[in-house]
């Protein structure tokens, strides 16, 4: 962390001079290995129709996190973790097994989840105030043990990306032409809804669970205004997601608002942006 400390030194901003606000150091580090693995992950949940159900897996984070409190867990980000895998495992089979709508599925499971969290943190009259900072979100209060964290995620991440991308973009098109070349269809969901249930769920301290969609759809679903090829769309939400993140970090520092809702203004500024450019070239 010294070495990223002192590369920051050279910026001519305030809370860049050595020794001061290690807090916007330590955020704009998290900024810059987050956004990048939302960016990435968001373009298959566009691509695959699954913007509902990422918003359903932080709901049962949430659901997660209250389980972990009440249950005396030191840090409840495990118990929630664990709930948001056992939430996507859940949501993936019965959508397979019941053949129903997957829309219907979620907005099942997602009525249940939220109904349970509110239900067990305001259990013999409990204030639900002291889950408020989970709704927003405050990066700001990231630690270095969370950032190794999440860069060991973004490292897992890319390496299951190319084992994932071609069986998952295969999937989108058609799962009847995916299963006759032989992929798992329902593996391979799986796998990528534990994967993106993970990545929610650590982030939604930091980023808040009334705007932790939004991260995951905005920069793929303005990539994909513009881009005609599968490397410029990934590559191209990337940057996005990236431009975002740290515009809206220095911005909310500036301002003092949330960073989470300020990060999310600009993605839709950007997503406004090319649909008018779009909307011209067609």
């Amino acid at each position: 962390m010294n070495l990223w400390y002192q590369m920051l030194s050279v910026l001519p901003f305030d809370w860049a001079q050595p020794g001061h606000m290690i807090f916007m150091k330590n955020a704009l580090l998290a900024v810059i290995i987050i956004t990048p693995l939302f960016g990435l992950i968001g373009t298959m949940i566009v691509q695959n129709r699954m913007a509902f159900f990422s918003d359903a897996l932080g709901h049962g984070a949430f659901t997660g996190i209250v389980i972990g409190v009440m249950s005396g867990f030191f840090s409840p980000l495990w118990a929630a973790i664990a709930f948001s895998l056992a939430f996507s495992f859940a949501v993936t089979l019965v959508k397979h097994r019941a053949h129903m709508n997957s829309d219907t599925v979620i907005g099942v499971f997602t009525s249940m989840s939220i109904a349970a969290g509110i239900f067990l943190s305001t259990l013999n009259g409990n204030s639900f105030n002291k889950m408020n900072a989970y709704l927003i979100g405050d990066i700001l209060s990231i630690t270095t043990g969370q950032i190794a964290a999440a860069a060991i995620v973004l490292a897992v991440t890319v390496v299951l990306w190319v084992f994932l991308l071609n069986p998952l973009f295969l999937s989108s098109i058609s799962t009847s032409l995916a299963q006759s070349r032989g992929v798992n269809v329902l593996l391979i969901e799986c796998v990528f809804s534990a994967l993106v249930a993970v990545i929610v769920t650590i982030s939604m301290s930091w980023v808040g669970l009334l705007v932790i969609n939004s991260f995951l759809v905005l920069p793929a679903a303005s990539a994909r205004n513009i881009t005609r090829n599968i490397r410029s769309y990934h590559l191209t939400a990337v940057l996005f997601s990236l431009f975002a993140g740290i515009a809206g970090l220095l911005t909310s520092y500036y301002t003092g608002t949330a960073s989470g809702a300020t990060i999310i203004l600009f993605s839709s500024a950007i997503f406004m942006v090319t649909f008018l450019m779009r909307k011209r070239a067609a």
